[in-house]
């Protein structure tokens, strides 16, 4: 606490400072100061209040945030200040609008004399649990992988029939329709109608999905919904049917409420739409686009086809101007006079190889005639051979009564050696 200490002489007036609001008059007026410290030392005994009311400004500023609260029953306002070691223990989705209780202790300040209240603790009215309930859900999904990118399903590019869950004759089912039916007049639509918030939210639109599911001429199915306060949409974060959209073989689009509107199905769904219009926009392509594009790649064909063909005929009236292609008479008369002087060139050698060859083995036949042994015992002359093959050179070799065999020119006759002199048999 601030303490005002008086200086004052006989006859004169207190210093502001040292006068007590309270006891201040006009001649003794007290200080601002000592003003301000007053009600803050007052109010600092005030303990912490929870409050009811809907958030009418919500402003940050250096992870601050500085928001009005506003009275659900009358005009009556209080500012609030939500410092940044606060932030992390209340809900991240507090927005202008939100209806919420909040743990509140006043703070004057004095150097500017202004009046607020600081937050403790926040959570929406009737929501707070069920939203920590998601919380812990959305955590639980994602560690699963349900949440996980590579999982989810690709739509097709023109579907041949859309299935679509949403309210009957709801804005969301004439949404879809008239702007799916903008981009694509022929687009095919079976509709399951549900109840899109309350009890038979969940049980409806599961009986909805899994007869859409089983249709094979079903190509993706939207969910769809308007906008709505938290409370109506939690349905679409209900486990059941976040489960059930999981493990559809039919790709599912979700588009539930606004873009500020984040139900888990919006996470596990294969492709999340702002809005049921965004929904009929992504799901179903624009025909005037297409038929622009058919037109830019129909150009583009007859630009490339003409100029390969352009280029393919220059090509061929070069190779035909060309004097081998445009007179080849010439050539071929040329290059026969060259095969045949390289024929007869040939012929000549091949001659004359034959015919050395030929006096070469007239050559070696004559030689070996006159070297043979049969030309000797022509002249008369004949072999002795001992038994076993071996030529009986001296008288001495073959004993008396030894076996001989003679061999002549004509044949061979057989004899028997009696010592120097051999008779014939």
């Amino acid at each position: 606490m601030t303490v005002f200490e008086a200086a004052t002489g006989p006859g004169e007036n207190p210093p502001a400072d040292a006068v007590s609001p309270r006891d201040s008059t006009v001649d003794a007026p007290t200080s601002i100061a000592r003003l301000n410290a007053t009600i803050r030392d007052f109010v600092a005994r005030w303990n912490t209040v929870w409050v009811e009311g809907e958030i009418t400004s919500w402003n940050v500023r250096g992870g601050n945030v500085f928001a009005r609260l506003k009275d659900v029953q009358s005009d009556a306002q209080i500012s609030i200040r939500v410092w940044s070691s606060v932030r992390g223990r209340i809900p991240s989705d507090l927005g202008i609008g939100d209806h919420v209780v909040a743990a509140v202790k006043a703070d004057y300040f004095v150097k500017a004399g202004d009046f607020s209240f600081t937050v403790s603790s926040m959570k929406h009215v009737g929501l707070g649990d069920q939203l920590e309930r998601l919380e812990k859900l959305r955590a639980q999904l994602r560690q699963e992988g349900l949440f996980d990118p590579s999982r989810k399903k690709r739509l097709p590019f023109l579907p041949h029939v859309i299935g679509l869950i949403t309210g009957e004759r709801s804005d969301a089912e004439k949404d879809v329709h008239r702007n799916a039916e903008l981009r694509w007049p022929q687009v095919r639509f079976r509709t399951e109608y549900a109840a899109v918030q309350g009890e038979r939210c969940v049980p409806d639109t599961l009986a909805a999905l899994a007869r859409l599911d089983a249709d094979p001429e079903v190509d993706v199915i939207i969910i769809a919904r308007g906008g709505g306060d938290p409370q109506t949409l939690l349905g679409f974060s209900d486990e059941r049917l976040v489960r059930a959209v999981a493990a559809a073989s039919t790709p599912v689009v979700s588009a539930i409420g606004h873009e500020n509107d984040h139900p888990l199905l919006d996470d596990v769904a294969d492709l999340r739409a702002s809005t049921p219009t965004d929904a009929a926009k992504r799901v179903v392509p624009d025909v005037g686009e297409q038929r622009a594009l058919i037109g830019q790649l129909r150009s583009r064909a007859t630009t490339r086809l003409t100029q390969r063909l352009s280029h393919d005929i220059a090509q061929l009236e070069q190779l035909r101007s060309r004097p081998v292609l445009r007179s080849p008479d010439p050539i071929i008369e040329s290059r026969s006079q060259e095969l045949w002087l390289l024929l007869s060139r040939g012929r000549d050698t091949l001659t004359r190889h034959l015919d050395a060859a030929g006096r070469r083995t007239s050559e070696l036949r004559a030689s070996l005639r006159a070297l043979s042994p049969a030309a000797t015992l022509a002249r008369g002359y004949a072999i002795a051979h001992l038994e076993g093959g071996v030529i009986l050179r001296d008288a001495a070799d073959a004993p008396a009564g030894s076996a001989l065999t003679i061999t002549v020119d004509r044949g061979s006759v057989a004899a028997r050696s009696e010592g120097e002199v051999a008779e014939a048999s």
